[in-house]
């Protein structure tokens, strides 16, 4: 599995932290790993069991540091009219993909910043609305 791929199903797992608790514990990643379907190979069903482990402690380190991450989002992220656009009042997908950016650039040193804000800016593109990708550019140009 790609290093694309593995972090999109971190940015996948993270995306759930909105809507269930505030933590990405193993039974709930377990549960992920469980219920993929099968794709259209864009993204492999099947994982060994250091790519679950990987995927399921990066996603709850970056859980754990949500209320700071958040934090460092609300200090950068504004609008056309420079008017704050706070972490509550952003999209769930541009959010997930924003907290997982952050987490790479401020807090896991393996990861290249601009490697960090490439593949953030790819995932928006696929996973948010129109004009999310210029956003999630913007905000994390701010950060690096």
């Amino acid at each position: 599995m790609t290093r694309r791929q593995i972090r999109e199903h971190i940015f996948r797992l993270l995306f759930h932290v909105d809507f269930y608790n505030s933590d990405v514990t193993e039974e709930q990643a377990q549960l992920y790993f469980e219920q993929i379907p099968e794709e259209d190979g864009a993204l492999p069903a099947s994982f060994s069991d250091e790519e679950k482990t990987y995927i399921g402690e990066k996603a709850a380190a970056a859980a754990a540091k949500i209320p700071e991450i958040d934090a460092l989002i609300d200090g950068v992220a504004r609008n056309r009219d420079q008017r704050g656009w706070k972490t509550t009042r952003m999209g769930k997908a541009e959010l997930t993909i924003l907290r997982l950016a952050v987490y790479e650039i401020r807090y896991d040193d393996d990861v290249p910043a601009g490697v960090a804000i490439n593949e953030a800016v790819e995932l928006a593109k696929k996973y948010g609305p129109e004009g999310s990708a210029a956003f999630v550019n913007g905000v994390l140009a701010k950060m690096a």
